[in-house]
């Protein structure tokens, strides 16, 4: 029997030294941490919902050399191991990195000190990327509301305050995104920005096929740029996650791809809410010399 809506999400979460996460990554922990990295993994790094699947796909884009067919061999989640995801009986986001031959391309949500201590040792390349809070809060929400594998968020107000207060799912933003800025001259770590991205795709693209120690022909990165758009992508059965089970992620609720914009925040913070938002980001980002952009 079908347990109720309101049943089926009494979903807690975990933590591990004091963030927050999905249970089944938690029960998994020390095969997360033990991981062995690999001196040429590029892992890709992000808060959740700052365009993860967007980088995704135009990694993959550069390293099938924008062959549009190859990337379409499976779906994204497929493509490149989630390090922490673990939901018994499959194979973990390990598992899968283990069998996956090298040069192995590896993603993760994870804030730096949570990262399994060989991505660190090996000097693996990290590609981050980084969108402003408002957005990413807003965008969250949303993903909360129809994914079934986390808590209720409940009213926006509700969940307005889980956010700043870092008890969501991969903890505090403000934390995320300055960790993985603060060391971005240590190790090779390519800091990107979503809103750079939807400003000026082309230039992002080709920062990132440099970092990626590849060289495309003009045609082939303008192809890409078209390829990777998001409208483009929502209508992607690779990308949009519409192969998903609706007991995973009930797109019904809300699409995996949503908008894709810059400024949506607007619409859903009060006047009130932005004031104390303003405050709070003061606060939190005080001392780091992060800008981001929040509407374009």
């Amino acid at each position: 029997m079908a347990l109720a809506p309101e049943l089926s999400r009494q979903t807690k979460l975990k933590e591990v030294a004091g963030i927050p996460l999905q249970a089944p990554t938690v029960d998994n922990w020390s095969q997360i941490q033990t991981f062995k990295a690999k001196p040429d993994d590029l892992l890709i790094c992000t808060y959740p919902k700052s365009g993860t699947t967007w980088i995704q796909e135009i990694v993959d884009m550069i390293e099938q050399n924008g062959d549009v067919e190859k990337c379409q061999r499976t779906i994204i989640q497929h493509r490149h191991p989630f390090i922490e995801w673990a939901r018994p009986p499959q194979p973990s986001g390990v598992d899968k990195a283990n069998a996956m031959p090298a040069p192995r391309i590896l993603r993760t949500h994870l804030p730096t000190q949570l990262l399994p201590p060989s991505f660190w040792t090996n000097n693996c390349k990290f590609l981050y990327v980084a969108r402003n809070a408002k957005d990413c809060m807003v965008s969250y929400y949303h993903f909360y509301r129809m994914s079934q594998v986390l808590p209720d968020p409940g009213t926006w107000n509700e969940y307005f305050e889980t956010f700043i207060n870092g008890k969501v799912s991969w903890g505090s933003w403000f934390d995320h995104v300055k960790g993985w800025w603060e060391i971005r001259d240590r190790y090779q770590i390519l800091f990107l920005f979503y809103e750079d991205m939807k400003r000026d795709p082309k230039r992002e693209i080709q920062k990132v096929m440099q970092f990626m120690g590849k060289n495309l022909d003009e045609e082939v990165v303008d192809k890409i740029v078209l390829e990777t758009l998001f409208e483009k992508m929502k209508e992607n059965p690779m990308t949009n996650r519409s192969t998903v089970p609706k007991s995973v992620l009930d797109q019904s609720i809300s699409p995996f791809m949503r908008k894709g914009t810059v400024g949506d925040w607007k619409n859903h913070f009060t006047v009130a809410q932005n004031d104390r938002f303003d405050e709070i980001y003061k606060q939190k980002m005080d001392g780091t010399s992060l800008n981001f952009c929040m509407e374009l």
